[in-house]
This record gives structure tokens, C-alpha cells and sequence, in this order.
């Protein structure tokens, strides 16, 4: 418990710590975008002294090399002159393409009002002009640098979230499969000691309707026994005849089951041959069986049909039973999502591992309705 708790306690660590260093990245970013304003602003109320000082001299009269240099020093911020009525005077370092027409320059000069504060201009007592300027480039792309920055960093905290996630599932994975390996290992036991008291059972001359029947049984359960010792690893496939190990496992299941149900099995005569682990695909079908009988509450019908075309083969079970809302198809092959009082929720959750990681084929809710019933559809291939 103390090693989860301080697993749990690096983890938010780790992630509050990633979103303070963001945070701080992003308020010392935003003070230095504000100083490089102040100063371009301050830049800019130089250059506009200098403009004035252009306006002021006479044509005869030589400016001082000071403001021929302040006036050159702008070589990258737009900026647009108008006069007390807003009409343009001059403009600077913009290209004519964008203000050629009265539409364009009045876009334009609403974009550089949007940017900064005009900068004010008294040629004399009676006249005034405004200077409207843009952001440099330096500061249009340090705009975008925050934006980049939060990305990069909720990627780096998807990431290490990924990590603790894909850690934890392989955690209850491997505990999933430790526990089955050692739930297969203690029912072999008693397993065993059932094979040797069915062995006196023929020897004392039992009914042989009964000793087959419990041979069924036990032969049932070391079909269990196998299918708990695969889980976590990688399954043999075997090129099998689908048609008649879907056959095997629905029949045993008829057998078991409430005579109220009407079943239905509805199978190609020839053979389909698959690459099939036939253990695994039979938990399938009984997952699959069993969900059907308890969402009719064992009495309705039920029916397995196997179609096919040139590559592939399809099996689907249906059933009368309650059916299931939409936007729970893809939902119910989640680990522990059950409807039932008692129950796990880990059904379905099998039969897509061992049809889509296992098998290389699909398993999905064909179709559904409330009220009316569920077909689901498994899609194999054939060899």
C-alpha cells in the first residue's frame, strides 16, 4: 500500500511540477513580450520626433545626421500617417499590394489601430496627426511562442500520463495472467482425482449414460484448465475446421442450458477451414452464448449462424433479449463494464482479445435494438 501511495505521489508530482515550469515559462515569456513592447514603443515615439523634425525643416535647411538615422533605423514596422480627419498621409515599409485600393487601406489601418495605440503627432497649434504602427516580426512571431510552448507541454504530460497508464495496464496484466496460470494449476489437481474415480465408476459397472456424461464434464474442464494456462501467452494456431468446433461448443452449451430457450444452429455442410485455436475460440462462443442467455433471462431464442465469402468467414450469435443502447457497442468490451449483479465484466473483454489479438480477426455489435435483441458478429479468416 505504501508503494502504490508513493507511485501515486511521483506521478502527480511529476505532473504539477510540469505544469508549474509551464506556467513560469509562460509568465516570463509574457513579461519579456511586454518589455520588447514598451521598447518598440519607445522606438517608435523617437522615429516620430524625427518625422516631425522632416515635416518642420525647410527644403533649403540640412537636417542633422541624428535624425537621418533615427528615420533610417525602421526598417521592419509598418506604419501609416493620417491626418486630424483620419485620411492617410504617408505610410512606411508597407508593401502597396495591401493598401492599393481605399477597402485595403482601411483594413489595414484598422489591423495596426488593433495592435498599438496611435502615436501623436502636433505639427503646430492648429494640426495634428496620428501614427499608427505594427508589431515587428520579431514580436508577430513571439506571439505563436506561448501557443508552441502549452503544446509541447501538454504533450510531454500526455506522454508521461501514457506512461503511468500503459505501466499500470501491464501491472494488472500480468496479475490477470499470474492469477489464471495459478487458478489452471489448482484445478488440476482435483481434475486428476475426478479421471481416476471415473475410471472405478466403469469398473464397478455405473450406468455408462452417466460415466459419459461426467467424462463430458471433466473433459469440459480441462478445456478450462487450458484456456487458463494460455492466458498471457501467445496461442498456437492450428488450421481447424470452423463449422465443427463451432458446433462442439454450441451443442455443449445447448445441452447445459434452459429448456426454455430455443436453440437454432444454422451451418454450412462443407468445411471452413481457419487457423483457430480451438480452446480459446470456444471460450469465445460460450462468453458470447452465456451474455445471450442471461440478457433473455434464459428464455427466448437463440440462434448461431456461420456465412462466408471468399476470404473471409462470418459467425453471428443473436438473441431475444433485452438489447443494447448505442453508444454502448464499442463501450461493453471494456474490462469491467456488466450489467449484471454479479459478474466481473471481463466476458466480452476476452472474446475481443482472443478474436482480434489472438485470431487477427473482429468482433463487434452487428446490430441491436431495445427490447427486441443483440447480434453480435465475429469476422475470421480463412486460410
Amino acid at each position: 500500500m505504501i508503494f502504490n501511495d508513493e507511485r501515486k505521489f511521483n506521478r502527480w508530482f511529476i505532473i504539477f511540477a510540469g505544469l508549474a515550469v509551464i506556467i513560469l515559462v509562460l509568465w516570463n515569456t509574457t513579461i519579456f513580450f511586454n518589455r520588447l513592447k514598451d521598447e518598440e514603443r519607445t522606438k517608435m515615439s523617437i522615429w516620430s520626433e524625427a518625422l516631425l523634425e522632416l515635416d518642420r525643416a525647410s527644403s533649403n535647411e540640412n537636417l542633422s545626421p541624428l535624425i537621418l538615422n533615427v528615420l533610417n533605423s525602421n526598417t521592419s514596422i509598418p506604419t501609416i500617417q493620417t491626418d486630424e480627419e483620419g485620411n492617410i498621409v504617408s505610410t512606411h515599409y508597407i508593401d502597396p499590394e495591401k493598401i492599393d485600393t481605399p477597402e485595403k487601406a482601411e483594413n489595414y489601418l484598422n489591423r495596426l489601430r488593433a495592435e498599438n495605440e496611435p502615436i501623436i503627432m502636433h505639427l503646430d497649434r492648429f494640426r495634428t496627426h496620428l501614427v499608427f504602427y505594427g508589431n515587428s516580426p520579431v514580436l508577430n512571431s513571439l506571439k505563436y511562442y506561448p501557443l508552441g510552448l502549452v503544446t509541447i507541454g501538454f504533450l510531454i504530460l500526455g506522454v508521461i500520463y501514457f506512461f503511468y497508464t500503459t505501466t499500470k495496464n501491464s501491472e494488472q496484466n500480468k496479475l490477470w495472467a499470474g492469477m489464471a496460470k495459478e487458478t489452471a494449476h489448482q484445478i488440476g489437481t482435483p481434475l486428476s482425482s475426478l479421471i481416476g474415480w471415473t475410471e472405478i465408476l466403469k469398473q464397478e459397472n455405473v450406468n455408462e449414460v452417466y460415466v459419459a456424461e461426467i467424462e463430458k464434464d471433466i473433459d469440459r474442464l480441462q478445456t478450462i484448465t487450458e484456456r487458463f494456462s494460455k492466458i498471457g501467452s501467445a496461442p498456437l494456431l492450428q488450421e481447424t475446421d470452423l463449422v465443427e468446433a463451432t458446433r462442439e461448443s454450441y451443442q455443449y452449451l445447448q445441452s447445459r442450458s434452459s429448456k426454455l430457450i430455443d436453440f437454432n444452429l444454422i451451418v454450412p455442410r462443407e468445411e471452413i477451414k481457419v487457423n483457430l485455436n480451438t480452446q480459446l475460440y470456444s471460450w469465445t462462443i460460450e462468453n458470447l452464448v452465456k451474455n445471450a442467455i442471461d440478457a433473455m433471462r434464459g428464455k427466448g431464442k437463440l440462434s448461431l449462424e456461420i456465412r462466408q465469402n471468399e476470404k473471409q468467414v462470418f459467425v453471428y450469435v443473436h438473441d431475444t433479449g433485452k438489447g443494447i443502447d448505442k453508444n454502448r457497442f464499442k463501450v461493453i468490451f471494456e474490462p469491467g463494464q456488466t450489467t449484471k449483479k454479479r459478474g466481473w465484466g471481463l466476458g466480452l473483454s476476452l472474446a475481443k482479445r482472443i478474436v482480434e489479438e489472438y485470431h487477427d480477426g473482429r468482433i463487434r455489435v452487428a446490430k441491436s435494438e431495445i427490447g427486441e435483441g443483440t447480434t453480435f458478429e465475429i469476422m475470421l479468416r480463412k486460410t
